[in-house]
Formats: structure tokens, C-alpha cells, sequence
């Protein structure tokens, strides 16, 4: 039998799930299928009356929490983690993501799957951390105790609606911080049954959410005492604004922000293997990841074979609907995305690069765009500059592999970076060398729940994911003891 808490969140017609708290009377926000162009579902937003009685359970919630024993949140992470892999089973959840996302039914399920392990490994993550102690100065033992920091405010995109809200929520429950959740926008509902699912198995007014706009929602949030941590995952500008409001009163940020993610081809790479890594590191979730591989970087060695091999597999994608198991790239969850796509491209065209695309016609309704390869693309244009966050790859052919790293560091963005060689020593050396967080040698999927993610330069700064993203949510006391002689 079908778990009723997907049908639950689409009945309901407020974006509001705090405890004890009237529904939302505020404006109404439609819900649409990039995939058609069509609204399909309405939620209410909340308002500053909303933002305020989520901080109050938060603040009820605080203590009680944070003197909980550590099994009894790793219980909680748990249990959490079972019932999303119960949903994750059937079939609402999965499509209700790619409905609001536009990404391929086998990408929503495979978010859920990484949705799990998150709560699963976190509460591990929990378990592993024990308290140190030294014995360094004769007479006095240090010891090194970790305390929640208090209130979590957790805002996310919409391009993983439930995973990147569980890399949040799974640390900050952990630690034992309440939690402050604003979703996107553009895909609220898939989020808002995590929420159901979370609040499920968690105490009355631990996980509050409301979806509203920043002015309403955040703004009230980052300045309240009681709020001393902010995680925010999303554009450069909007970081920049975040950070913003959150510098007067010294709050901690972590903000994994855009990226232009360096792919670079050596030259002993062998060229099939790295198109069809970069096949993966640039087209996985249509293009719209923050960890997109963005500036395509080959060595003239291997430049013929390699982009020979790239084209072809990009040709061969089908656009379609998300759903059908036969479409290897859905719509664009933003409206206006296909329109920022071929601005993209033309410019870059009218600079002097060739832009080859799919073979297969698009969809003629919905907000599709055509998968295309820039070859030649100059090294100035702005698909090698900006991030693209889309389903457009600019190929750059290098002779100097110094001055294609000049070329990616200038970018002043640093989140990821792909690296493809057979010499593995040759190529974690250049790997080394990139501004980036994470790096694949040889692998379009780098990133795990156990190891540390975050961004440098304009990609932000802070960490989610392995101890650091634990850590992200905690203080540190250190107790120094004299025994007492007598």
C-alpha cells in the first residue's frame, strides 16, 4: 500500500508545517511542470507571522534536544533514513520529484537513494565523535566537548529538493541544533514530504518549515539571537546576500554557491573513456548541478579523438519527457532556462565556435533545450567564464596545460574540477592544482556523504557532508581540570 504522505503534502494548499500553527493565509504560489509548461498543483505561502512561530518552536525545542542522548538522535537519523527508503519504494515521490524538477524518474529515485545514506551515515558520523582528552600539561587534563550552536537556518535550491535539504538537516539534528527550513520555490513539494517524513520521527517543533520570500522568511530568521548558523545552498549573487545579513551578527555560514567546474583531458588520457565521463559529469541531472563540469579543457593529443567521441555521444542523447526510461535529458526546471541556453551559445557562435547539437528533435512544448558541444569555444567567452548550469559543454583545445589552469583559476570559482589520465599519480597532481573542493580523476560522480563538500572563492565557503558537515553545526568547549589536592 501506497505511504499517504505524498498524497498528504499534494492535498494540502499551504507551504507552512510548523507544530501547533494555524495554516497560512498568505499568497499563492503555483506549482508547474517544466516538462509541459503547465501549473499543476497551488501552495500557500507563509509570511512573517509564519517565520515567527517557526522561530518559537525552535526556540521551545532547543534545550531539550541538545541534552539528548546521542543514541537517541542517531535513532532519529535513523528512522528517518527507513522511512524515505520505504517512500523512495513506491512511485509518488520519485515522480512527484521529477514533475517539479523536470530530472529523469532514474535520477529522482537515485536522489532518494542519496537522501538516505545521508541520514544513515550522519547518525554514524554521531556515533564516531567522542570527546578528546589530554593529558599535555603536568597536572591539568584538557578535555574537548562538542555543544549544538543553536539554531539552524536551512535554506535550499531547487535541483535536488530532498537530498540537499537532508545534507542539511541530517548534521544539524545530529549535533543537536533546531532547524529552520526554507525551500525553492520552484520545487516545494517534493521537499515538504521530507519535512512530513522528518517531522515524523523527530520531537514537536525541532524541524519547522516554511516557504515564503526571503524578505518574510529569512530575513526575520538571521536576526534573531536564537539563530546562530546559517546553511545556504545556491547562486554566487544570492550568497552574497545571505552572507550579508548574516556578517552583523556573526552567525556561521556555510554556503555552497555556483561553480564553473574545470574538466580537463591530459594527454595520455584515453579519449572514449573521458568523453564518457565527461557525458556524466556535464549532462547528470540535465545539466543543472552545481558540480557540472563546465570548462572542458583537452590536451591537442587526444583532441580529435576525444571530441569525435564527446559529439557523437551528445548527438545520440534523447530529450523527452523525464519519465519515459528511454530520455536521457528532460526539461530545464526554469522557465526561462532554454532562452538563457541559446544566449549561452550565440554568444560564443558569434565568437568563432562551431556548436554542435542532438540529432532528435525537442519537445515543442515545456522548457526543453538542445544538449550542444561549443567546439573551439574561446577561451574568453562566457560558456568558459560563467557558470552554465545547463546542458551546454564549451571545448577548449589546450598545448600549454599551464595556462589552462590559468584560464580556470581566473574564473575566481572553485567548487569542482575533473581531471581524466591514465598515469593516476600524473593525474592527482594536476588534480592538486585545480581550485576546487572536490575532484574526479577519471569519475563524473566524485561526491559521497562521507567526505567533506564545499566551495572556495566565489563557490563559497564551509563544508557539508563527512565530519566537517557535522562539525558545521556544533561549538567546541574545552575544559581544562586541576585535580584539587587535600
Amino acid at each position: 500500500m501506497t505511504d499517504p504522505i505524498v498524497s498528504q503534502v499534494l492535498a494540502s494548499d499551504t507551504a507552512v508545517r510548523i507544530a501547533g500553527h494555524a495554516d497560512a493565509g498568505g499568497a499563492r504560489l503555483a506549482v508547474h511542470d517544466p516538462a509541459s509548461g503547465v501549473a499543476f498543483a497551488e501552495v500557500t505561502l507563509g509570511a512573517a507571522a509564519e517565520a515567527a512561530a517557526a522561530l518559537d518552536a525552535a526556540k521551545r525545542s532547543a534545550a531539550g534536544w541538545a541534552d539528548s542522548p546521542i543514541a537517541e538522535r542517531a535513532a532519529a537519523l535513523r528512522a528517518i533514513a527507513d522511512a524515505v527508503e520505504q517512500l523512495a519504494a513506491e512511485d509518488e515521490w520519485p515522480s512527484l520529484i521529477t514533475r517539479e524538477t523536470g530530472k529523469r524518474l532514474a535520477e529522482a529515485r537515485a536522489e532518494l537513494g542519496l537522501t538516505v545514506a545521508y541520514f544513515r551515515i550522519t547518525a554514524e558520523l554521531l556515533e564516531g565523535q567522542s570527546a578528546e582528552r589530554f593529558d599535555v600539561v603536568p597536572g591539568i587534563r584538557h578535555e574537548v566537548r562538542t555543544k549544538p550552536l543553536g539554531v539552524a537556518a536551512v535554506l535550499t535550491p531547487w535541483n535536488f529538493p530532498v537530498s540537499i535539504p537532508a545534507r542539511k538537516i541530517a548534521p544539524a539534528v545530529a549535533a543537536g541544533a533546531p532547524v529552520l527550513f526554507k525551500p525553492s520555490e520552484l520545487a516545494p513539494l517534493s521537499s515538504l514530504v521530507l519535512a512530513e517524513v522528518c517531522a515524523g520521527h523527530l520531537p514537536e517543533g525541532l524541524l519547522s518549515t516554511v516557504l515564503g520570500t526571503p524578505e518574510d522568511v529569512v530575513t526575520p530568521w538571521l536576526a534573531d539571537p536564537a539563530v546562530r548558523v546559517v546553511s545556504f545552498t545556491g547562486s554566487t549573487r544570492v550568497g552574497r546576500l545571505v552572507a550579508a545579513q548574516a556578517a552583523p551578527h556573526f552567525l556561521r555560514t556555510v554556503l555552497e554557491l555556483g561553480g564553473c567546474a574545470p574538466f580537463v583531458v591530459l594527454p595520455d588520457a584515453d579519449p572514449a573513456a573521458a568523453a564518457d565521463t565527461l557525458v556524466v559529469a556535464k549532462y547528470r541531472n540535465n545539466g543543472q548541478s552545481c558540480i557540472a563540469a563546465n570548462q572542458v579543457f583537452v590536451a591537442a593529443e587526444v583532441a580529435g579523438e576525444f571530441t569525435e567521441a564527446f559529439v557523437a555521444a551528445t548527438r545520440a542523447l534523447r530529450v523527452g519527457d523525464p519519465a519515459d526510461p528511454a530520455t536521457d535529458l528532460g526539461p530545464l526546471a526554469p522557465a526561462d532556462d532554454p532562452a538563457r541556453m541559446a544566449a549561452i551559445v550565440a554568444e560564443a557562435v558569434a565568437r568563432g565556435a562551431r556548436a554542435v547539437t542532438t540529432d532528435a528533435g525537442l519537445p515543442t512544448t515545456g522548457h526543453f533545450a538542445a544538449p550542444t558541444v561549443l567546439l573551439d569555444a574561446p577561451a574568453d567567452c562566457r560558456a568558459m567564464t560563467e557558470e552554465i548550469f545547463g546542458p551546454v559543454a564549451p571545448v577548449h583545445v589546450y598545448r600549454d596545460l599551464a595556462e589552462a589552469l590559468r584560464l580556470h583559476h581566473a574564473t575566481g570559482y572553485g567548487l569542482a574540477g575533473y581531471v581524466c589520465g591514465t598515469d593516476l599519480d600524473a593525474a592527482r597532481a594536476v588534480a592538486g592544482r585545480l581550485r576546487a573542493g572536490i575532484v574526479g580523476v577519471n569519475t563524473g560522480t566524485p561526491n559521497t556523504p562521507w567526505v567533506p563538500f564545499g566551495g572556495l572563492g566565489n563557490s563559497g565557503l564551509g563544508y557539508e557532508g563527512g565530519r566537517p558537515g557535522l562539525e558545521a553545526f556544533q561549538s567546541f568547549q574545552s575544559v581544562a581540570t586541576r585535580p584539587v589536592e587535600g
